[in-house]
């Protein structure tokens, strides 16, 4: 189903709030429990084409009683506007950034500590074990019931309209684009960069007008937002590692019965792991596509980075912000930071 955002918003609008049984076009009777979910990738994404098993999954195993909508490409706003809808209940599941939650949760963005992981062993080791239960009971407190299984949204890399990065001496006084978090922020202030924090909506126009000149994403986003069409260079910097948390209003989440919730959550997680295959595939192939439509690729070291980060005081700051628990949690998968 294809929809503008404001067709998408008015359908949502005329329907009550429990039911939202019309969404579902495609199922003749009404389902008794009609959720919906938003986020901001285009339905080509893993992300996407998981998520629509797992909803079909779901309306099979229940015989229709649950149907999930999704409603794609920030069909019902950026990610600000998603993640107040789904705290609010105006949608059921959002898949936000662990960016984008953390200004809710703080602790959420802990997995996005700059230069932390040093491969995917790390990264599912805290985020699949007590690192992730962690900031899941801090989501829980704010309304959000998180499933277990983080989404994959790869490796961060920095693309850049003006110069190659070879290290952290060429982060000076570059105007990048970064997510609306002040650990983003704070990371390449500390490197010295000059940060924005915007939608990810709003990336490509802002780089295309050179509003900023850089931004930093994974690769598959890169290739499916068709960002190396506004830029030239890309630091293979693996600066950050970034994950969907599928989050459910938790109001919605505890109103549905027990047996229904144990379907979704199965279908989801599942989903979720197949999902990780898919970007671990998709980014065996995607920089050598990426260079072919014109990306010149360099690969700094994190030594420079990591330096200046530690010169800047960053990691003993968001040790303090993010306290001896969780930092304790992530230096037990990934050795010792400050």
């Amino acid at each position: 189903m294809t929809l503008t955002r404001r067709r998408a918003l008015q359908a949502l609008s005329a329907l009550p709030a429990a039911g939202l049984a019309g969404a579902v076009p495609r199922v003749a009777r009404a389902a008794e429990f009609a959720l919906t979910y938003g986020n901001n990738l285009p339905l080509t994404h893993p992300l996407n084409i998981r998520a629509q098993e797992a909803a079909d999954r779901v309306a099979k195993e229940t015989g229709g009683r649950v149907e999930i909508t999704i409603f794609p490409n920030n069909q019902l706003g950026g990610d600000t506007d998603m993640l107040a809808q789904v705290r609010s209940g105006a949608i059921t599941f959002f898949t936000p950034s662990a960016l984008v939650v953390a200004t809710l949760a703080q602790v959420a963005a802990i997995n996005a500590v700059g230069f932390a992981f040093a491969d995917y062993d790390q990264v599912w080791k805290a985020m699949d074990g007590a690192l992730g239960a962690h900031v899941r009971a801090a989501m829980a407190k704010v309304g959000l019931h998180a499933f277990e299984k983080m989404w994959d949204n790869g490796f961060r890399q920095i693309t850049s309209g003006t110069k190659p990065i070879e290290g952290a001496k060429d982060m000076r006084g570059l105007k990048i684009r970064v997510p609306v978090s002040p650990l983003s922020v704070s990371m390449f202030k500390a490197l010295s960069a000059s940060p924005t924090g915007l939608q990810f909506s709003e990336v490509y126009s802002s780089l295309q007008t050179r509003i900023v000149d850089a931004q930093e994403n994974p690769l598959p986003i890169v290739q499916i937002a068709k960002l190396y069409e506004v830029q030239r260079y890309c630091a293979i910097s693996n600066h950050i590692w970034d994950g969907f948390w599928f989050v459910a209003n938790g109001r919605t989440w505890h109103a549905l019965p027990a047996d229904l919730q144990a379907v979704v959550a199965r279908a989801l997680n599942e989903a979720g792991l197949k999902q990780r295959e898919d970007i671990k595939a998709f980014n065996a192939t995607v920089q050598s596509d990426l260079q072919g439509k014109g990306l010149a690729f360099t690969k700094p070291a994190p030594d420079s980075f990591r330096a200046k980060l530690r010169e800047a005081g960053f990691y003993g700051e968001w040790k303090t912000r993010f306290g001896n628990e969780a930092w304790g949690l992530l230096e037990s998968a990934v050795g010792k930071l400050a």
